[in-house]
């Protein structure tokens, strides 16, 4: 029952990290609080799904980047998550860079508060 809470926080916190973000970042829209949380279902399935194939494909340039790479591919798979989710909108390739680190930063601060 403890982990059922700890998950279902943890998905609340990573939702309000996307609301919070799309207030902050220009070129990121999340129409309501319901949307992040669909929102933050699909990048967690895009990220467990698309994401290892990403990065194994890109496993040359992450390592000539010293992983600076990776910033390009959670770029991506946060646009491809906002193509997936109605409600949630990422614009630019520039704006899902800054959203993605700035998403990062806001979940890890706010699961390090709350857990």
């Amino acid at each position: 029952m403890h982990y059922l809470i700890h998950i279902i926080v943890s998905w609340l916190l990573s939702a309000l990290a996307l609301w919070i973000v799309a207030q902050i970042i220009p070129g990121i829209q999340v129409r309501s609080f319901g949307d992040a949380l669909i929102a933050t279902i699909v990048i967690a399935v895009v990220n467990a799904i698309i994401g290892p194939i990403l990065k194994l494909l890109a496993l040359p340039l992450i390592f000539l980047t010293l992983g600076l790479f990776l910033l390009v591919i959670n770029a991506l798979l946060l646009k491809l998550a906002s193509l997936m989710t109605p409600g949630f909108k990422v614009h630019g390739f520039l704006s899902a860079i800054i959203g993605s680190v700035v998403l990062t930063l806001l979940t890890f601060v706010l699961r390090q508060v709350v857990f």
